[in-house]
């Protein structure tokens, strides 16, 4: 089990930039894939991006794909979400989650068994 903790979301106008942190706070986030997703108000929660558990490779949905970024650094025990040219679609609470299943399963939040309390995001116009 890894005990996670988002950070830096806030209030930004389109077109701005926000870096969210996931740190983990118990544990260690290395062995672990981890995943950010996303919950706006009234639907469901969804898959953002994801870094494999070795630190190589990542996946995003195609909504922020050329806009977001993962990234690792594991002497902070961290993983970021940089997050370019927002507009207000990106508004939502995010999250960060870790899990040591494979990468087919990258994308299903059921397969996350560990989850940070999320950090609004809003994006004005």
């Amino acid at each position: 089990q890894v005990q996670l903790v988002e950070s830096g979301g806030g209030w930004v106008q389109t077109g701005g930039s926000l870096r969210l942190s996931c740190a983990a706070s118990e544990g260690t986030l290395r062995g672990y894939m981890v995943g950010w997703f996303r919950q706006a108000s009234g639907k469901e929660r969804e898959f953002v991006g994801v870094l494999k558990r070795d630190g190589g490779a990542t996946d995003y949905a195609n909504s922020v794909k050329g806009r977001f970024t993962i990234s690792r650094e594991n002497s902070r025990n961290t993983v970021y979400l940089q997050m370019n040219n927002l507009t207000p679609e990106d508004t939502a609470v995010y999250f960060c989650a870790a899990t040591r299943v494979v990468w087919s399963g990258r994308g299903d939040p059921s397969m996350y068994p560990n989850w940070g309390q999320g950090t609004q995001v809003t994006v004005s116009s």
